[in-house]
């Protein structure tokens, strides 16, 4: 006689959402009162995704849980209001599918939690020791590609661990990412949790859809690749399989050490068999639990998670890390197209990307992108890219989103173009930031404007202010990492150069060192590289595998030697002051509060 596991009551989010805010501004007046102490107070702020500012005082940074990147035009004209009622006027995209804003008084921040509530969205645990935002790609139900449509399965992994009480004090942060096929445009391949749609042929022929999980991936200071937990985790099993890694992390994971709280390092202790024996036996016990979260959850029940699938008429746009993109046409429109477009979807609709220079949106864009979405019915999806994705658009509303794009400053061709670098906040305000990233990766793209190498296609620049890859420069064809310098006997902003990162096929390669270079250099040193791959490519040959051809990334870094060199003081000045400072170079690092 079988035993029918245990179904939890259907949980009330937005009654406990409000609950949450309730409590959150009585203990920021207890805190301000001195009635609660700072350590204490400071995760109470985490949890609730509220992160302190290097600028010290109550300046806050508020982050908005967006799971799968959706987004709707109510949300985005809210994120306008935010922008210029408790910001400076603009936003932040990051590489998790998140919106930040940056100098928000901390009392002010439950007006902004209820705000977000009115819409329907939340900065719970989006910062702190938690279940962080739940991502999937931004062509998830559009992709010519797909094997499911990994939306609802995101969006049921965040409704299930939002608030849950197994998230709010893991021993370290845990990240979970969708892809609905192994061209991983989700990058599950560097996560806690990374799940990619697959199918698999049964004994009798038929096709069963389902997904292949990783786990234990990891970027930082020593990046991870996620190992595959089982080759095959059926649609069922999904949300208990996510939930056995998070109670063995729970228990096993490091809480005297957060260096080493991680995922990526229990595994190191214990061995990948080892995790992955406690997983599947947690599993098997959890049909016992008052939480237990299997068979197909109600999200996905109710929206469904068939695949796009593919045209019979329409070529399938090639996407991914990687993609030769071939820059032909002359006419603005056509160039656009040609780089920002997905088609291949069996409904015959189109997806296409509006590029967010360093992931930057002001309040009017907000406004904007609201308007836009309502007058072409569109789905938006917000990238690991940092822009801005329209779906569901048909061949003749292409032009309309051109000249609406093109009227806000959004409409240049960027996608999968050298252009499209990705950087994290750095030193402008986290804590623990060593260098300007924002500032160097507007250089950058400066630099590659210049020499008539921003549409260079295949080639992707990502920056991070610290070891730390917010900006995710593990995983770039071209990374930097922020680092203190000493030369003449002075403190300067320096990089580390990293060449051939790549995630892709359910694979993870991550970028070599090439060089170190001073922060002014950089984006010489890129406008060289890229040069060169534009130059000495063959047709539709990606990054990885000139750099391999061309000796690999200590080979290119040789050549880039004569770049690291900081002139003495009296000649440049300009060296030992980082982008957009005025003065000379500090390395001002504060306590570690969320680093990746």
């Amino acid at each position: 006689m079988s035993i029918a596991p245990v179904v939890p009551a259907a949980r009330d989010l937005i009654d406990e959402q409000r609950r949450d805010i309730e409590r959150f501004e009585r203990a920021i007046a207890q805190y301000l009162a001195g009635e609660i102490p700072e350590d204490v107070f400071r995760v109470m702020r985490l949890n609730n995704g509220i992160y302190g500012q290097r600028q010290g005082g109550t300046n806050q940074m508020v982050r908005i849980k967006l799971p799968a990147g959706s987004i709707t035009p109510e949300q985005l004209d809210l994120m306008a209001h935010l922008g210029d009622t408790y910001s400076r006027g603009w936003g932040h995209i990051t590489t998790r599918q998140n919106i930040q804003f940056h100098y928000v008084e901390l009392t002010e921040v439950p007006a902004v939690m209820r705000e977000l509530a009115k819409v329907g969205l939340t900065s719970r645990e989006a910062c702190g020791d938690t279940v962080r935002n739940v991502m999937a790609c931004h062509l998830a139900g559009a992709c010519p590609h797909e094997q499911l449509d990994v939306t609802p399965w995101a969006e049921a992994t965040f409704e299930h661990f939002v608030r849950n009480p197994l998230g709010q004090r893991l021993p370290r942060k845990f990240k979970v990412n969708f892809s609905g096929c192994s061209t991983d445009c989700g990058q599950a391949m560097f996560n806690d949790v990374g799940v990619v749609a697959v199918t698999r042929t049964l004994d009798d022929g038929t096709t069963e859809q389902g997904f292949r999980v990783y786990i234990a991936g990891g970027l930082g200071a020593t990046p991870h690749p996620a190992l595959a937990l089982e080759d095959f985790t059926s649609r069922e099993d999904l949300l208990p399989t996510i939930e056995a890694v998070l109670r063995v992390f729970d228990q096993t994971g490091n809480r005297d050490n957060k260096l080493r709280a991680r995922l990526k390092w229990v595994v190191d202790q214990l061995g990948i068999d080892e995790v992955r024996r406690r997983v599947q036996k947690v599993r098997l016990t959890l049909p016992a639990s008052s939480s237990w979260p299997g068979g197909i959850p109600a999200i996905v029940a109710k929206a469904g998670d068939a695949p796009a699938g593919r045209s019979s008429t329409v070529e399938a746009t090639a996407v991914g890390q990687g993609v030769a993109v071939a820059l032909t046409p002359r006419d603005p429109y056509q160039r656009w197209v040609a780089t920002s477009v997905v088609r291949g979807t069996a409904n015959h609709t189109v997806s296409a990307v509006a590029y967010a220079a360093l992931g930057d949106i002001t309040s009017s864009q907000f406004r904007s992108l609201a308007s836009i979405q309502r007058e072409l019915g569109a789905d938006v999806r917000l990238s690991n890219r940092q822009n801005v994705v329209f779906r569901g658009l048909t061949e003749g509303q292409l032009p309309i989103l051109y000249a609406r794009l093109e009227a806000i400053g959004m409409a240049r061709p960027g996608a999968e173009l050298a252009r499209d670098v990705v950087a994290c906040p750095g030193a402008d305000t986290c804590n623990i930031a060593v260098t300007q990233s924002r500032g160097l990766g507007a250089a950058i793209g400066e630099a590659l404007e210049d020499a008539g190498l921003a549409e260079v296609g295949g080639v992707r620049i990502n920056i991070s202010g610290c070891t730390n890859s917010c900006g995710q420069h593990h995983a770039s064809d071209i990374g930097f990492f922020g680092a203190e310098r000493r030369a003449n006997g002075r403190s300067a902003p320096g990089y580390q150069m990293l060449l051939g990162g790549y995630v892709g096929q359910e694979q993870i390669h991550f970028g070599d060192k090439a060089t170190r270079l001073p922060a002014k250099a950089a984006p010489q040193a890129v406008v060289r590289v890229v040069r060169r791959f534009a130059d000495e490519r063959t047709a539709g040959e990606s990054f990885r595998s000139w750099l391999d051809r061309s000796g690999g990334a200590g080979a290119i870094g040789q050549t880039l030697k004569d770049l690291d060199v900081f002139p003495a003081f009296d000649d440049d000045p300009d060296f030992y002051v980082d982008y957009g400072e005025t003065g000379p170079f500090v390395a001002a690092v504060g306590e570690s509060e969320c680093a990746v």
